[in-house]
């Protein structure tokens, strides 16, 4: 007998509403009114009501008692902090990093900045019998790897002017060194991704970008390619498929990709 597989979408019209509503308000500069969300989401004010009055209830919103218009409360963020971002990560991160190191047969492992350092949190080993791996816990100087350079192109104008205001190998730097680091973080940055020759033995390193930058949830994902190993030669070519686990990372956080590439 021949099984057909179907998705199937299910309607909840009522948490439809009530998440329009949320999603409306979030990226509003000054609280709506009813009108104005009807207006913008092209329903009725009938139709969005009860759903502010039940998000009202539940303190997700509140409403001016001179405007009268709805603006988020802090609940959400409160709900969103409720487990580490790291945690958050880990398991998301899991899946993804296990079935890149067995396609690719090379170790990769996720990387955050933590103060001045860059800090490994996961790893995934590759099955080649020789293999490079990183303890999860290493700290380095960012600046000095792959990984580093690009969550420190990730980050926003003044957050990346104060680290590299506390960077040592950055301010150890000539005028010149720093205007050319600067254009390279811009292209990194552009791209959302590096490749580069290790600083810290023979071969290469690549790292693409997972999370959201614009809400502080970043990390890098890296990949070592071993000098003399199977993909030596093939870094760019590896470059889209860690790009797709480093996406599938992201979407498991809840996040969309990161546009403007």
């Amino acid at each position: 007998m021949e099984t057909m597989k179907a998705k199937t979408t299910y309607s909840v019209p009522a948490l439809d509403r009530g998440l329009d509503i949320l999603e409306a308000l979030a990226v509003a500069e000054v609280p709506q009114s009813l009108t104005d969300l009807a207006h913008g989401l092209k329903r009725t004010p009938s139709e969005l009501f009860r759903a502010l009055a039940a998000l009202e209830r539940r303190t997700y919103i509140s409403r001016d008692a001179i405007s009268d218009g709805y603006s988020l409360t802090l609940k959400l963020y409160e709900l969103a902090h409720t487990h580490s971002p790291v945690d958050q990560l880990l398991r998301a991160a899991a899946q993804p990093m296990r079935e890149l190191a067995e396609s690719i047969r090379e170790s990769c492992h996720l990387s955050i900045l933590h103060g001045q350092w860059l800090m490994v949190i996961a790893q995934a080993e590759s099955p080649e019998p020789v293999r490079l791996s990183v303890e999860v816990g290493y700290r380095v100087a960012p600046l000095s790897t792959a990984s580093g350079m690009l969550l420190a192109a990730m980050l926003g104008e003044a957050e990346q002017k104060n680290f590299l205001a506390a960077d040592v190998s950055f301010t150890a730097m000539g005028r010149g060194e720093r205007k050319r680091l600067g254009k390279q973080l811009a292209a990194i940055r552009r791209a959302g991704a590096h490749l580069a020759q290790s600083t810290r033995r023979t071969g290469s390193d690549i790292a693409c970008v997972v999370g959201n930058p614009k809400i502080g949830v970043l990390a890098a994902l890296g990949v070592p390619v071993i000098s003399g190993g199977v993909n030596e030669g093939r870094e760019r070519k590896l470059m889209p498929v860690i790009e797709r686990h480093a996406e599938r990372i992201t979407a498991a956080l809840g996040l969309g990709a990161r546009k403007g590439r």
